[in-house]
């Protein structure tokens, strides 16, 4: 497809050169505002690295939307008013990039990017001082699993063996607490009797000496 030259080109691309970096001059703003004195090195590089990485991807992405493919593709728009079109592509261009820093900037806070990299920073220095030889294959891919496994198989042991015990301790409590349930309702049953006996004998009693009385005992004047 023919492209259409334009003499304002070099002023939009003028203007995007101008706005370019602008999420980089932030991070650097930033990093010098929160940057330690004892800050490690490396993680300041980092940070500018990737800053650098994602505003060369930037660039590249916002050259493809170029005022004269923009154009091409409305050109009738464009034939009837030029300077209407210029005016919408310097727009689109704007908030297109204005909105990519802001979900690049989101990103960057809800992912944590400034604390991983000090972690890496921390595994680094880690590795420097450790001076214990690095892990490497043996070779042997069975041998090499075992290794890996076996850590991995002794913890789970541990665990299921403290599960274990814990489990045991519960159910000793819950027999414990059972027994002293049955005896409860032992003692209970032992009371209820005895006092159904002592009631069966009052009664025996009474009746005994309801029946000793006669009636002329009773109404004999």
């Amino acid at each position: 497809m023919e492209e259409i030259a334009d003499p304002t080109q070099k002023q939009v691309e003028t203007r995007n050169n101008e706005a370019k970096g602008n999420l980089s001059s932030n991070l650097s703003e930033t990093e010098s505002i929160d940057k330690l004195p004892d800050e490690p090195e490396a993680r300041y590089n980092r940070l500018k690295l990737f800053d650098k990485v994602i505003q060369k991807s930037l660039e590249k992405f916002i050259e493809q939307a170029s005022f004269n493919r923009f154009a091409s593709t409305f050109r009738p728009l464009y034939k009837k008013n030029p300077q209407k079109m210029k005016s919408i592509h310097k727009q689109f261009i704007e908030e297109l990039r204005k909105n990519i820093q802001g979900d690049i900037s989101r990103l960057i806070e809800e992912g944590r990017l400034e604390f991983k990299m000090n972690e890496l920073d921390e595994l680094e220095s880690a590795a420097q001082n450790n001076t214990a030889p690095a892990w490497r294959p043996s070779g042997v891919p069975e041998k090499d699993f075992c290794s890996f496994l076996m850590p991995y198989y002794k913890k789970q042991e541990a665990y299921m063996r403290l599960e274990l015990k814990n489990i045991q301790a519960e159910n000793a409590a819950l027999a414990q607490k059972v027994l002293a349930g049955r005896e409860s309702v032992s003692q209970s049953g032992q009371l209820v009797s005895t006092a159904l006996d002592e009631w069966k004998a009052t009664v025996t009693e009474f009746e005994r000496l309801t029946s000793s009385l006669g009636p002329a005992d009773v109404f004999d004047v």
